[in-house]
């Protein structure tokens, strides 16, 4: 994450901890799925999905669908990249890879814990994992890039290629926009 934040901590957390229920519950494919905000800090996200028959996939395992946990963990990453960034503004996601490694357990809440790694000026690298109680047994990992959508931009193709730069520089490779 960045080394020294440019807000005050204690305020941040507390609008943090204010805005981080709408943010979650408060949207509409959140509300759909049945999203629960459990945390939020600085660089830091917990979202929970508790199971929900209707968000089952296969009938025969009684196993919720990957989509419901790919939303849950993009929801969980998105949380973290705005806890991290300076600015409390939209987000857009520019990458999100997702490794599905088992089945969540029939019944049971999927955990997604998300946390920040590194955040630039305007784009938020964060890694999360998805869990049904036991975090070293993970139903999914991600891994996701972020972008500050400006309030007022209307120059979306500018923002959409400094954000290319941003991760080219970052990975050391070349810009795709």
């Amino acid at each position: 994450m960045t080394d020294s934040p440019k807000f005050d901590i204690a305020e941040r957390r507390e609008k943090l901890w204010t805005i981080a229920p709408m943010f979650t519950e408060g949207t509409p494919h959140g509300a759909a799925l049945g999203l629960k905000f459990v945390a939020v800090d600085i660089g830091r996200a917990t979202i929970s999905l508790p199971y929900n028959a209707k968000l089952i996939g296969d009938s025969e395992t009684r196993v919720m669908f990957g989509g419901a946990v790919t939303a849950l963990l993009d929801q969980a990453c998105g949380l973290a990249a705005l806890a991290a960034l300076e600015k409390l503004d939209a987000l857009a996601t520019l990458d999100l890879r997702i490794d599905y490694m088992r089945a969540a357990t029939p019944g049971e809440t999927i955990i997604a814990e998300a946390h920040c790694y590194k955040a630039t000026r305007d784009v938020a690298f964060v890694r999360a994992i998805a869990h049904d109680g036991d975090s070293e047994d993970p139903v999914a990992s991600a891994q996701a890039i972020f972008m500050q959508i400006k309030s007022g931009s209307e120059d979306h193709m500018a923002d959409r290629k400094k954000a290319a730069e941003n991760i080219a520089d970052a990975r050391g490779g070349t810009a795709r926009a």
